[in-house]
């Protein structure tokens, strides 16, 4: 599971790439500059994994983990190949929900490729272009299920009923993540890859002096969002890339304060964009380690132990579950057992976020 950072070129893309990752992607101010698609896989910061390893004191600690794709540059005209249109398009297309960032600020120094700052009309501009590799993507599914049609086949006739709501939708400049489907419509929607069906982050790249309670831009953009079914995060990208570029934390939490942040706002971010994939954690807690584990939201235990590995989910017996505050408020897993806390759990059980587990299983 991966999200992909867009926007249009020279919004910071590659500099909030560069905060989140500690590598050091191509950066310029001139479009473009990004070409192949960069890949890290980045720590999710979490409390939770230093308060398990202040009370079991383990050897190492493993965090969790989410992967961010920086991706090129889209102007106008990439649904037609313009720019770098078809690569940006089959990049985008790989991931499993959509960073997108948003020039929110203004600086004279750095070149605008629409030449003027205005995040909603860019804003648009990536949508028009997700949308109509979109309509093109439901036009040629329409054809190819049109012959079936004919002969009375009644799923080419769903789909084909489903497929005009869908391209009505998007001739409505409407992203197709803000329709309504049961059960049967979303399974056949989530089969096409839709790439306005992902889920969307709008960042919003500030000045430092906007990086707490935002700016005009910003109102701007929350206004047009509002019934979109998607989220919202005021960050100050360039003011994140010089924090990061300290190595003493105390110097870090200091800038923060002047600026009057709690913590960083790429933390916030990487936090976000991993329940953007719907994704959620559980641990495992021993003396030769405390571990986070991704897992998707909805899996059951056996899923869950399938995580760590292939054996543990097919020769399943039971799982041992302590919750995440009765771990921290009792401290120990003898002190939990005593307690009654720990909770024997079968193959039906849904892992929670926070779940402290341990898997029994036979192969």
């Amino acid at each position: 599971m991966k999200a992909g950072i867009v926007g249009l070129p020279n919004v910071g893309k590659s500099t909030l790439f560069n905060c989140l990752s500690n590598t050091k992607a191509q950066s310029a101010n001139f479009p473009f500059c990004t070409i192949e698609p960069n890949i890290g896989i980045i720590n999710v910061p979490d409390q939770r994994l230093n308060q398990l390893e202040f009370l079991v004191n383990p050897e190492k600690v493993i965090p969790a983990n989410v992967e961010i794709v920086d991706i090129a540059g889209l102007v106008k005209g990439a649904s037609k190949g313009e720019g770098l249109g078809n690569q940006f398009l089959a990049n985008i297309r790989e991931t499993d929900a959509i960073i997108h960032v948003l020039r929110c600020f203004d600086n004279n120094n750095i070149v605008h490729v629409e030449n003027t700052v205005d995040p909603v009309r860019d804003k648009e501009i990536i949508d028009l272009e997700l949308q109509l590799k979109d309509l093109e993507t439901l036009e040629k599914r329409k054809e190819k299920i049109s012959r079936l049609i004919k002969t009375g086949n009644k799923d080419a006739v769903f789909q084909n009923e489903l497929l005009v709501k869908m391209i009505v939708q998007l001739q409505s400049f409407k992203p197709i993540r803000t329709m309504n489907f049961n059960e049967k419509e979303k399974e056949f929607s989530d089969s096409l890859d839709l790439i306005t069906n992902k889920p969307v982050l709008y960042v919003c790249n500030v000045d430092e002096s906007s990086a707490v309670a935002g700016n005009e831009y910003v109102n701007r953009v929350k206004e047009i969002i509002y019934n979109e079914n998607s989220d919202l995060l005021v960050l100050a990208v360039a003011t994140e890339a010089d924090i990061n570029e300290l190595d003493n934390y105390d110097d870090r939490k200091a800038f923060l304060e002047d600026i009057g942040l709690d913590e960083a706002g790429s933390s916030k971010l990487i936090r976000k964009a991993y329940d953007l994939l719907n994704l959620q954690t559980y641990f495992t807690a021993g003396k030769k380690e405390v571990r986070a584990w991704t897992i998707q939201k909805g899996m059951s235990a056996p899923q869950a132990a399938g995580v760590i590995h292939t054996d543990f989910e097919k020769g399943f017996i039971r799982a041992e579950v302590i919750s995440f505050k009765d771990f921290i408020e009792h401290k120990t897993e003898l002190k939990v057992k005593e307690a009654g806390k720990l909770n024997i759990e079968g193959k039906d059980y849904i892992v929670k976020d926070g779940d402290v587990m341990h898997f029994r299983f036979n192969v």
